[in-house]
């Protein structure tokens, strides 16, 4: 296997806008092969790890996005890990950004994509602030129910990536958090066995 195809969706979406973009570019390159990775719930990204393993592993030399922000969750994330595949050598294709990213200029590239990405995450979050306000002020925003959390991550995961010999830094990019995650993940696994 030397391409991959990467789409993360939130519970509620539907994949197949991204998997119609991807499949469009792969047909219109000649790549039919390609082997799908897909993380469908919040804060659990299963696939992207595993597609982090498989370029480490050197199984994987092409990976095509729907666009570059359903790969990175913030700017910083974006350029370490698009600069690590690049330096291992993998092209990363934007389908419908119509972006191919491979040689020496990626690095200022995709510092200018993925601030602009970030930017409209920061402009919906300030949207869904401003609604969320408005809501309270009418008295119909209850928040989240008691004993609610956020999706949990495999803190396994760390545990087995460290095994497997990847450094906390390669260990953060895979699973897509910071450093100081992995440590805290890596502490918790060491203090259960």
């Amino acid at each position: 296997m030397t391409t991959a195809a990467y789409i993360r969706v939130t519970s509620d979406q539907d994949e197949s806008g991204q998997r119609r973009e991807i499949n469009r570019w792969l047909a219109k390159s000649g790549m039919h092969n390609a082997q799908y990775y897909l993380d469908k719930k919040p804060g659990d990204r299963r696939d992207f790890c595993r597609l982090q393993q498989d370029i480490f592993a050197g199984r994987v030399k092409t990976v095509v996005v729907h666009r570059l922000d359903r790969l990175f969750r913030s700017l910083r994330d974006g350029i370490n890990v698009l600069c690590d595949w690049c330096d291992k050598g993998v092209r990363v294709v934007a389908a419908a950004q119509q972006i191919d990213f491979c040689g020496n200029s990626v690095r200022m590239l995709t510092a200018v994509l993925l601030d602009i990405a970030e930017m409209e995450r920061h402009i919906r979050k300030e949207r869904q602030d401003a609604g969320i306000a408005a809501a309270k002020d009418r008295g119909v925003y209850t928040g989240r129910p008691k004993g609610a959390t956020k999706a949990g991550v495999d803190t396994s995961l760390a545990s087995e990536l460290r095994r497997r010999g990847l450094t906390q830094a390669e260990i953060a990019a895979t699973m897509g958090v910071s450093v100081s995650s992995v440590r805290r993940y890596l502490k918790t696994c060491s203090r259960s066995q």
